[in-house]
């Protein structure tokens, strides 16, 4: 390693926002040939480290050297000048747009899509991409959007790619095919990092890992001398378990009952076309698809927030009887007796209002409760503190915004205020999408305890690892349709990601 010459040298980059120290002093070499990954909790400072790399923040101070000579990288265009490219978690992509047409889009001197297609496909055979040139964007899955983007930094020169958990809305088998591409690129000698919290992927996928702590550069190892245990104490500053429990049903007797449910997006669109099942007391019951599938339609469905086009949604109580959810808003739910808790997939859009400090947040879950005209503070505030010191919430106080706080700690104070309300029904739709592995586990453990608590969890997930590991059940979608459910003690993770992409899997041919 140390013979090596280093593609990227930070020395001493330091940055902050107001009173955020965001990278402390950050010592980083990047290495042509080899796959870095980038470890850390969040709010660590890995986002914002490789932002600076690719142009879109600055440094408030230390040096960048590539290839020994000192370079200021002041835009994403002095980046790509320098063979630096950066393919971010949201796509940056127009959907009426080609392929081609996005590949070359911002590119100076005369358009000629005629030669762009030619190379695009020359860079395609090179690494094994798929990509058809003439393909609208629109057309595309999310896979195939993340290799447009990978393809569009390699069009532009770049030798030195940086990828932000680059594997977040992939099915197992996509996974595999990304992960042989990014080794034909490091075998071509490209300088790779990849930002993921995914310890199987790291251990699976890297060469070696550097790890960030609270904006600090702890330090890095070759892959083959570690495990995720030691990885993940070092993210942390201290031993962690890394066991999801999976305690058996309590006493599970049906809670929510499924049939024939169709519906509709606005645009007409079928999302959901005659899906059946039961969600039962006491257990967890995982929902596994595609990004896009109809997850996030069946959640708003039962929780009253999205109109139904067929079929029934019955809550069943403990003696039986049953109510119909369909045609009820989310306040009709509530009054019914139907205590139920719903963790959107939009954190700041529909779960809690960006402009409101942490005790209001909570209060929007318990204002109409007061007994005279005016709101009890009190009780949320409390609630507000008790979160963020149980859940290891960052944030200077319970009076700050919650949109200065980390997509993490954000999620954090969702899922904590849902809990709180102690639902018979606990709705959670990517309840650690973007969470370290140290936060990902203490959102495991509280649902655990709500599931021995009687609660019925439907738990909508994108990493098939943690719902096989997690959940009692997973119904596996797939357009739409119920493509089957199986056990989570004894699937197998190829089988369910085989379910994903085709109706019923294997079976249907």
């Amino acid at each position: 390693m140390e013979t090596k010459t280093a593609a990227i040298e930070m020395r001493n980059i330091t940055k902050r926002f107001g009173p955020v120290l965001a990278n402390d002093k950050v010592w980083l070499n990047i290495y042509r040939g080899e796959i870095l990954a980038l470890l850390g909790e969040n709010g660590s400072g890995k986002t914002t480290l490789m932002n600076m790399l690719s142009g879109i923040y600055f440094p408030d101070e230390g040096e960048i050297k590539i290839d020994g000579k000192e370079v200021v990288i002041r835009s994403p265009k002095d980046a790509f000048d320098n063979g630096i490219g950066m393919i971010h978690q949201h796509f940056k992509l127009v959907d009426v747009l080609t392929a081609a047409e996005n590949i070359v889009l911002g590119l100076p001197g005369k358009l000629d899509l005629k030669a762009a297609s030619a190379k695009i496909r020359e860079i395609c055979d090179k690494y094994g991409f798929s990509v058809d040139p003439a393909q609208k964007i629109y057309d595309m899955s999310v896979s195939q959007k993340q290799t447009v983007e990978i393809v569009k930094v390699l069009y532009r020169g770049a030798d030195i790619l940086i990828l932000d958990e680059p594997t977040a809305v992939l099915t197992p088998q996509e996974t595999d095919k990304l992960f042989a591409v990014l080794r034909n690129m490091r075998n071509d000698g490209k300088a790779i990092v990849i930002i993921t919290h995914k310890m199987h992927e790291v251990e699976a996928l890297s060469d070696r890992v550097a790890i960030l702590r609270h904006g600090q550069f702890i330090g890095d190892m070759l892959t083959a001398n570690t495990n995720a245990q030691e990885m993940t104490n070092m993210m942390v500053g201290h031993a962690v378990s890394l066991n999801i429990e999976r305690p058996d049903p309590v006493d599970p007797k049906p809670r929510i009952e499924v049939k024939g449910l169709t519906v509709r997006s606005v645009d007409g669109i079928v999302k959901l076309d005659d899906v059946s099942f039961t969600a039962n007391s006491g257990e967890i019951l995982g929902i596994a698809g595609i990004s896009g599938c109809g997850q996030k339609e069946l959640l708003e469905a039962i929780a009253g927030l999205q109109t139904v086009e067929s079929g029934s949604i019955s809550y069943i109580e403990d003696d039986g009887s049953r109510e119909e959810l369909i045609g009820k808003d989310p306040l009709s739910i509530a009054e019914l007796g139907v205590s139920l808790s719903f963790v959107p997939e939009d954190r700041l859009g529909m779960g809690l209002v960006g402009n409101m400090n942490l005790a209001d947040n909570m209060m929007l879950r318990s204002f109409r409760r007061g007994k005279s005209i005016f709101t009890d503070r009190r009780s949320p505030r409390a609630l507000a503190e008790s979160v963020v010191q149980e859940l290891s919430v960052s944030t200077p106080s319970v009076d700050t915004p919650v949109r200065r706080l980390s997509g993490g700690n954000v999620q954090k104070v969702l899922v904590g205020r849902e809990i709180a309300s102690a639902p018979t029904v606990l709705l959670t739709a990517y309840a650690v999408r973007g969470l370290d592995i140290h936060s990902s586990y203490t959102i495991y453990d509280l649902i655990n305890r709500q599931k021995k608590a009687g609660v019925a969890v439907i738990f909508v997930g994108e990493d098939l690892d943690v719902l096989l590991e997690l959940c009692d059940r997973i119904l596996v979608l797939c357009g739409g349709k119920v493509s089957g459910i199986v056990s989570g003690r004894g699937a197998e993770k190829r089988e369910v990601g085989m379910m994903m992409t085709k109706l019923g899997g294997q079976s249907h041919e």
